[in-house]
């Protein structure tokens, strides 16, 4: 790997580590913090800079690279606008609307303005002509970009739980840059991998307390950086990989986001309406410790992106990749049923190992 691309990732480090450092106290004087209370596990109000940090950071590094910003221009601008909102939902509380407009208003930078688009699935049912998208390329775009964004957020449940995830997907396609030589690739990907690993520095602490929290604002940064990627990465001519390879880099965080809410419309509720039954809550509710359901989550996210990698660079067929994918979001989707039939069964509710009432 090219030497200016690792410096380039230590500087992307050293500024995010610089900026939550400075940015933790300013936070805490100005009230930009997460309070404990409820059923929060965090014991001490704890400063909500971590997005903040890591975007400023992130863009600054850019400077260091040898590619035309222009090229990214736009993706900047989208995300701009993810983390002002972020910060403010985080200091304020705004509406979901607001949030969500922010997210419609990111993607269309993304569609229309830079022409990230999902133009084709890939050869999801044959061998022959990939699968067009023709006038709901935009539309399934944008509502594949909120997805993803939602996905990140909502797995940001513990302490470097979305963080991590997100450094799992971004190591993978970081893997099929480098044996694709695409160095400029290569080089964003490094930068964001040394942005969440400062912050995962101070989010996941020896003694259990975080130093800081990312925020609406981290997670929507994230989740829009690691969207424009998938999608611009798996798209046109010179392609890295197929579509299907996507799904399966950015597998456990999207599984459970769509089967919490297909859960939730069928029990006739809202697909946005809150709850306390993500994997991660039902893992922990089964006696294990947050630290525990971390490594138990970045294991099975690092499994399910390697079947992903294993499928791309052995070539195997690209529907088969699809019903593999299919077949494990059915597995998962009965789990999570089985689970909820048990507890409104016992009629009590998922009980996290601190909040257990013996």
């Amino acid at each position: 790997m090219d030497d200016h691309l690792l410096s380039t990732g230590l500087t992307a480090f050293a500024a995010a580590s610089l900026l939550l450092w400075v940015l933790e106290p300013a936070a805490r004087h100005m009230g930009l913090v997460d309070r404990p209370g409820g059923r929060k596990l965090h014991t001490s109000p704890t400063p909500l800079i971590g997005g903040l940090a890591m975007a400023v950071a992130f863009a600054f590094s850019v400077l260091w690279l040898a590619v035309p910003l222009s090229a990214y221009r736009l993706l900047f601008a989208g995300a701009l606008v993810l983390v002002v909102v972020g910060v403010l939902d985080d200091l304020r509380e705004l509406s979901p609307n607001a949030r969500f407009g922010a997210q419609i208003a990111a993607g269309l930078i993304m569609t229309l303005g830079a022409g990230v688009v999902l133009e084709d699935l890939g050869h999801l049912v044959s061998v022959g002509h990939p699968v067009s998208l023709g006038v709901f390329a935009v539309p399934l775009t944008l509502l594949a970009t909120i997805g993803v964004i939602n996905a990140v957020n909502m797995s940001d449940g513990i302490d470097g739980l979305a963080a991590s995830l997100t450094l799992v997907a971004v190591g993978s396609l970081g893997l099929i840059a480098w044996w694709a030589g695409q160095v400029d690739s290569l080089g964003i990907l490094i930068l964001l991998a040394g942005v969440l690993l400062a912050f995962l520095v101070f989010n996941l602490r020896l003694d259990g307390s975080a130093l800081v929290f990312m925020g609406d604002a981290g997670s929507m940064f994230l989740g829009f950086v690691l969207a424009w990627l998938l999608v611009k990465f798996s798209q046109g001519d010179e392609r890295l990989f197929a579509p299907v390879t996507a799904l399966w880099i950015f597998a456990l965080p999207l599984i459970d986001t769509v089967s919490m809410m297909l859960r939730r419309a069928l029990l006739g509720r809202s697909p946005f309406h809150a709850d306390r039954e993500h994997f991660h809550h039902i893992v922990m509710a089964a006696g294990f410790t947050p630290k525990q359901t971390l490594a138990l989550m970045v294991l099975l996210a690092v499994i399910a992106a390697t079947i992903g990698l294993a499928g791309h660079f052995f070539g195997v067929a690209e529907h088969w990749m699809f019903l593999g994918f299919i077949a494990l979001f059915v597995l998962h989707f009965r789990m999570v049923m089985s689970v909820w039939r048990v507890r409104r069964f016992l009629n009590r509710p998922l009980l996290y190992p601190a909040e257990s009432r013996a």
